[in-house]
């Protein structure tokens, strides 16, 4: 692979301050970029100042939706550094993804040095009040021209950063949960398991329907039976029930979650007894029935774990947790936060100090 370019903004913008920055808004000032063709293959490396691209109206993710994305972020911690955590877990997993969408595989080891080296270039974005991070989106998409179905010949990479606070408003505050009973988000054998645009935007409409009724995301149910829980929203979903740590395996259809991962390492290793298998949704209202579903929560990049405090479904709002924090959720929270931002004991290796 070539050596990295670098070409620097004359252009600076101002930066974001203070612990209430809004996800997703600011981005900062470069960007890195990399091409595909079928001759040179993944070429031309390059961290460049921000700015749109240029499509033409028949380019072919436009149209085909071929494209994958990640995320991940940057830390800084007490001292002053800049971490990132499991950078390459994204990098194999956009690999999966790119093979699911018939897109070149990247190479993992060069694409965390990328990251690396555009954090670094931009580590004054690194917010440093309490609970804020720098976004970071890596994305590949099809950029032949040409209107008919089949594989692109030709492929963009970019990578963009954004500051960040947390990423619901309210925080770790438990969060409300709607069983959607209607769509559906993925089918085993389809793309659920990969970071593709698809698969977001199939979840907006019930996503709305959620929000219109006061609840903050959707609990999907699987494609073809309508019966087994899969994810919440954005994030994986772990319970515990009965003493037990209880979370959808994965079978396809659901996305194979970095801090899903590092939850259940860390869960087992906490001395939880952890189950990843099918969870029925008449299991799991049984459980909140009779009081052994002791705790609910989501986990993710971007939220890192969210408690959930009540789920509904058909017409019945089920209280989880006293409505609070779970002790798990708590210490779950804790701990992955403080591996993050450097503020205990990392004994995985998970956290890399990178400037």
């Amino acid at each position: 692979m070539d050596k990295i370019s670098v070409t620097l903004t004359t252009n600076y913008k101002e930066k974001p301050a203070g612990p209430d920055i809004p996800f997703g808004v600011f981005t900062t000032d470069h960007m890195f970029l990399m091409n595909y063709d079928r001759e040179q293959g993944w070429h031309d490396p390059r961290i460049v100042p921000y700015a749109p691209f240029q499509m033409d109206p028949a380019c072919m993710v436009l149209h085909y939706a071929q494209e994958i994305f990640e995320g991940m972020k940057a830390y800084r911690d007490e001292e002053g550094r800049i971490r990132l955590f499991r950078p390459e877990e994204n990098f194999k997993r956009m690999n999966d993804s790119c093979e699911r969408m018939s897109i070149p595989k990247i190479d993992v080891d060069f694409c965390v040095e990328a990251v690396k080296q555009l954090v670094t270039l931009e580590k004054d974005w690194v917010p440093t009040a309490p609970n804020t991070s720098l976004y970071i989106r890596p994305f590949i998409f099809a950029t032949d021209i040409h209107v008919g179905v089949h594989a692109s010949h030709t492929y963009q990479f970019a990578v963009i950063l954004s500051p960040v606070g947390p990423y619901y408003a309210t925080g770790l505050a438990p969060v409300s949960i709607m069983i959607e009973e209607d769509d559906v988000r993925a089918v085993r054998g389809g793309t659920g398991f990969t970071k593709c645009g698809g698969n977001y935007a199939a979840s907006l409409r019930a996503g709305e329907k959620a929000e219109e009724k006061g609840f903050s995301q959707v609990l999907w149910l699987d494609g073809v039976e309508r019966k087994y829980i899969e994810e919440v929203g954005s994030m994986n979903v772990l319970f515990k029930i009965g003493g037990k740590i209880v979370t959808p395996a994965l079978n396809g259809s659901i996305l194979p979650g970095i801090t899903r991962k590092s939850c259940l390492q860390l869960l087992r290793d906490k001395g939880y007894e952890v189950e990843e298998r099918r969870l029925s949704v008449d299991e799991l209202i049984g459980a909140a029935r009779d009081g052994s579903l002791e705790e609910a929560f989501g986990s993710g990049t971007a939220a890192v774990v969210s408690p959930i405090g009540s789920l509904y479904y058909k017409g019945e709002t089920f209280v989880i947790s006293g409505g609070g924090i779970g002790p798990v959720a708590q210490d779950l929270y804790d701990t992955l936060t403080g591996i993050q931002w450097g503020r205990v004991a990392d004994p995985y290796g998970w956290s890399q100090v990178i400037c």
